[in-house]
């Protein structure tokens, strides 16, 4: 315990993950964001729909007044933060971390060391398989869902960065 120290650390000197040059997400994910986008708002549609068949005495005149307002400004609301959303998430592997930005308001950047790193998943959705795309996830000691979900990545190259997580881990054992 005699040799111990507690120096400060020139943050001045740390290296800056804002500099970092973000790789945007596949230009085809933006289809699937709005296919899962029309699914959501036909879902919202249709409910008030079913609702007014198997029970019309629920709906006024008034209601759909206020429904026929309601959806298209809700509908349009989620298209625009969707798009907002995708433009804004981007991803960086550097020598030691791997870094993932996201968020429409506030912009949230994630930075993982990989010797933090204990399993990498690659999932393929119904829609995405449809345009060639796939999700890595990311997982970290102590949690049981993912840290980090990087949609819209080919495949091949989600595959590739799947090797290159399964390498990084291996030489850390």
């Amino acid at each position: 315990m005699e040799n111990f120290t507690n120096e400060i650390i020139d943050i001045n000197q740390l290296p800056k993950f804002e500099e970092v040059t973000f790789t945007n997400l596949h230009p085809k994910y933006i289809r699937v964001v709005l296919i899962n986008v029309a699914i959501i708002i036909g879902i919202l549609i249709l409910v008030p729909v079913l609702i007014s068949v198997f029970k019309p005495e629920l709906f006024s005149g008034r209601v759909w007044l206020v429904l026929g307002a309601f959806i298209p400004i809700i509908s349009l609301l989620i298209i625009v933060f969707s798009y907002i959303g995708f433009q804004k998430k981007g991803f960086a592997f550097r020598k030691h971390d791997v870094l993932f930005r996201h968020g429409i308001i506030a912009v949230n950047t994630v930075v993982i060391p990989y010797n933090r790193v204990q399993h990498v998943a690659l999932h393929e959705g119904l829609v995405s398989r449809f345009f060639g795309l796939a999700k890595i996830e990311i997982f970290t000691a102590g949690g049981s869902s993912s840290d980090i979900e990087i949609p819209g990545i080919e495949k091949e190259q989600a595959e590739n960065i799947k090797h290159l997580l399964m390498g990084k881990i291996q030489k850390q054992l």
